[in-house]
């Protein structure tokens, strides 16, 4: 072994884009701090005026340079958001999707009652703006890059309460792999990160999402939950040269609750 090399999870000179901080809970939190533990220099962003003094909590004690609003819903602020990384840094090695949205109504109701309008609102937000960062990360991305999201396991199997956000995700979980084909040639790689049950302020938006949580810990192999820094962990690893050869991946972080029917 050589002692002078790298720590195998070496971010240093990296710099990366987080999108989805909501406060010090949330997993994109939890993956921010890691990124910066392993010497990343961070962009990120908040969604609106009254999210950002939660969000500058977090950042203020990371190598955050960058801060800005970002609405998915508005192009602009995307478009925006991009530019100032184009012009203060010229590159981008990573990026980490972390968002989600559908309207409690649709939410709350049976999938097969959502409305036409709440679905595609699901899916704009939590599925196609991962594409529209993809789309304007790949010219940052002229050395190869890694693009994350944030997925859940009632994408392939029905979780009570989760309802239409199962076959957002699901969607979310193939664009993955397609991006992952189409930018590959590029050396850029696509994964998504599929946690288990975790406390956070857009779980909370899942009916009875506490007993989720309590049955999780009880039945999955390891008899626990997991945590925003366990979601950290990897998002590191997979952003790293450690894993430059390793793409389209849709990983669980749960304690192995993916292994039960």
């Amino acid at each position: 072994m050589n002692e002078t090399s790298p720590p195998l999870v070496d971010l240093r000179g990296k710099r990366g884009l987080v999108v989805g901080i909501a406060n010090a809970q949330s997993i994109a939190a939890g993956c921010a701090e890691a990124f910066a533990r392993c010497g990343a220099t961070l962009a990120a962003t908040y969604l609106n005026a009254k999210a950002e003094s939660h969000v500058r909590a977090v950042t203020q004690n990371l190598d955050c340079p960058i801060l800005l609003p970002c609405d998915v819903q508005d192009p602009s602020q995307l478009d925006a958001l991009f530019s100032e990384i184009t012009q203060r840094w010229g590159k981008l090695d990573f990026l980490l999707h972390s968002i989600a949205f559908a309207p409690r109504d649709d939410l709350q109701g049976r999938v097969i009652d959502s409305s036409a309008a709440g679905f595609g609102t699901a899916m704009d937000v939590s599925c196609h703006s991962f594409l529209r960062m993809a789309r304007l990360a790949e010219p940052l991305m002229q050395d190869g890059g890694c693009l994350l999201t944030v997925s859940f396991y009632g994408s392939e199997r029905v979780v009570a309460n989760y309802n239409m956000m199962g076959p957002v995700k699901a969607a979310l979980e193939s664009v993955v792999r397609y991006t992952a084909a189409e930018l590959g040639p590029k050396g850029i790689r696509a994964h998504a990160i599929s946690p288990g049950p975790i406390l956070t302020r857009a779980a909370s938006g899942i009916a009875h999402f506490d007993e989720l949580l309590q049955h999780s810990a009880a039945s999955a192999p390891e008899h626990l939950g997991v945590t925003i820094e366990d979601v950290g962990g990897l998002a590191a690893f997979l952003v790293s040269e450690a894993a430059r050869h390793i793409t389209g991946t849709i990983i669980p972080v749960d304690a192995g609750q993916h292994l039960l029917a």
